[in-house]
């Protein structure tokens, strides 16, 4: 949709409005317009001239949630009802954070942002109620990754891996609840250690090779800290992730259960309505 301030007149479809009298019905054909109002937050307005000289606005905003989702060329949108009767469109993604479902794609600084803002949000309205986390990333930026894994709330997180949970996705799955970490059956994991680029003086060069060491040892604890198998010491946990970390390591979800990383594989219901079963 362009994103200039210009009205915009299109023929609306049909519309029913239901009268008071239950026997009455009328069908309405009315002209449209809609704007488009441009970032920071965009939002979409559709104004109706009806023939009773009624005249109705709704109004659309796009959320940060919805806004943070680069890349993405369409945010679907649902109706949905207040208590009054009345109806709003609001992006899929605001309307999951309702059922307290939260979707993590690349790790940025942006997504970040909006994933602690949501955690955070979620443990006001409710401190017990688990929080659902569905990861498929890529992965991306440690910091940002790091500053969701720190984000310490009271509700469990579960945890789901769809498609695929690397690098820093990885992590995040992780550190979800223990018991509730589940990957399903054509998702893969991918676990690897910290990479970045330098420039500049030698002694500055030093420093950032310094330090990301210590980010690859921080890591290490953290899968360390998660994944530590039954009868496993300390020891050899840290020698099979330190084994493991020197290159890209992609793990089937069978290996991903046998390597400590989820607990579960959610294998396809068999019909409407049943409980997923687990392998």
């Amino acid at each position: 949709m362009s994103s200039s301030n210009t009205l915009r007149r299109a023929t609306c479809s049909t519309w029913a409005f239901p009268s008071r009298s239950p026997s009455r019905r009328s069908l309405l054909l009315s002209n449209t317009n809609l704007r488009h109002d441009p970032a920071p937050y965009s939002s979409i307005t559709m104004s109706t001239s009806l023939p009773t000289g009624r005249y109705i606005r709704s109004t659309s905003n796009v959320s940060p949630i919805a806004m943070s989702k680069r890349g993405y060329a369409h945010v679907p949108y649902v109706q949905d009802h207040t208590r009054g009767g009345g109806n709003y469109q609001t992006d899929i993604y605001s309307r999951l954070l309702k059922e307290r479902v939260i979707s993590v794609g690349p790790v940025h600084d942006a997504m970040s942002t909006i994933i602690v803002a949501s955690l955070l949000y979620l443990e006001a309205v409710d401190p017990v109620a688990p929080i659902r986390m569905y990861i498929s990333s890529p992965g991306g930026v440690v910091s940002s990754g790091l500053a969701i894994y720190d984000t310490h709330i009271s509700p469990d997180v579960h945890c789901f891996c769809t498609g695929q949970a690397a690098s820093m996705g990885s992590l995040l799955l992780a550190g979800g609840a223990k018991g509730h970490r589940y990957i399903l059956p054509h998702a893969r994991v991918m676990i690897h250690q910290p990479s970045g680029g330098a420039q500049g003086q030698a002694s500055d060069l030093a420093i950032r090779a310094r330090e990301i060491l210590k980010t690859r040892s921080r890591l290490t604890q953290i899968y360390r800290q998660h994944c530590t198998l039954e009868g496993e010491s300390e020891a050899e946990v840290l020698k099979r992730f330190e084994k493991a970390l020197e290159r890209d390591t992609f793990l089937t979800p069978e290996e991903a259960k046998a390597f400590g990383l989820v607990d579960h594989i959610v294998l396809p219901r068999k019909k409407v309505g049943e409980t997923p079963t687990d392998a």
